[in-house]
């Protein structure tokens, strides 16, 4: 861990669309303080790439708080970087040292095709939540909190998995490129609360078939997912995916 301002080198994936052949590009970073965080090292990089007249980097940003799960760099062979329980942007420049080589990569997944150098479609995501990660019956007005009694477990359960921010580093992370560890907490969610009782199955089965759609890859059981998520999500919730999915194919199986 650095305390001192450091001279990087950088191998930054540059590639123009999805159909261009990409390739590393070497970048020297230099005065790089240790308390920036990753991007904010991308935007000094950038600015000095614009002052030359170079084309700037491309990658995805938005809250920089590890909320919005739009940051994603696939960063010395490991989804957001070395730190475990971060996003790209929590992630801070302390954790290298001077003279460090980094090599930065964008999510490696057919479902999730470049735009341009580290930006990649994750539109694939929006379908799957799309076909069923929704509660549509009508519940009326908001109720109190208290009003519907839901066990405690139940609850932190539910609760874990809404932690999930659709980063997308299950998928990269996957050697199938697998999208299961998301879209089992985008069901469990609503899986673990009364409010998702009514159309439990028939969600499972819906996500499930657009998943496959989209072209991801299936579960390795290697847990490479959990392993990498910045949230921490469980792979008990493939586990429940799973197990929904099986009654809703072979007990109570709907037309979607």
């Amino acid at each position: 861990m650095s305390t001192e301002n450091m001279n990087l080198t950088l191998k930054v994936w540059r590639q123009t669309d999805n159909k261009a052949q990409g390739n590393l590009v070497d970048y020297k970073v230099s005065d790089v303080s240790p308390d920036m965080s990753f991007l904010e090292m991308f935007d000094v990089l950038n600015e000095d790439l614009i002052t030359k007249g170079d084309d700037p980097i491309v990658f995805d940003h938005d809250c920089r708080e590890g909320i919005c799960g739009a940051c994603s760099m696939y960063i010395n062979g490991r989804p957001h970087g070395p730190k475990e329980l971060v996003t790209t942007c929590q992630l801070h420049m302390r954790s290298f040292k001077d003279g460090d080589t980094i090599v930065v990569e964008p999510w490696r997944a057919k479902a999730f095709p470049v735009i341009k150098d580290l930006a990649v479609d994750r539109t694939a995501f929006d379908r799957i939540i799309a076909a069923g990660g929704f509660i549509s019956v009508n519940t009326g007005n908001a109720q109190d909190a208290n009003a519907i009694p839901i066990p405690k477990s139940q609850s932190d359960a539910a609760f874990e998995a809404a932690a999930c921010i659709a980063c997308g580093a299950c998928v990269a992370t996957c050697k199938n490129a697998s999208a299961m560890l998301f879209t089992s907490a985008k069901i469990s969610q609503l899986a673990l609360l009364p409010q998702g009782q009514p159309e439990r199955y028939r969600r499972a089965q819906s996500m499930v078939a657009q998943m496959d759609a989209e072209g991801f890859g299936n579960c390795t059981n290697t847990g490479a997912c959990e392993a990498e998520c910045p949230k921490g999500i469980s792979l008990e919730n493939i586990a429940r995916m799973n197990r929904d999915f099986y009654h809703a194919k072979f007990v109570s199986e709907e037309e979607v």
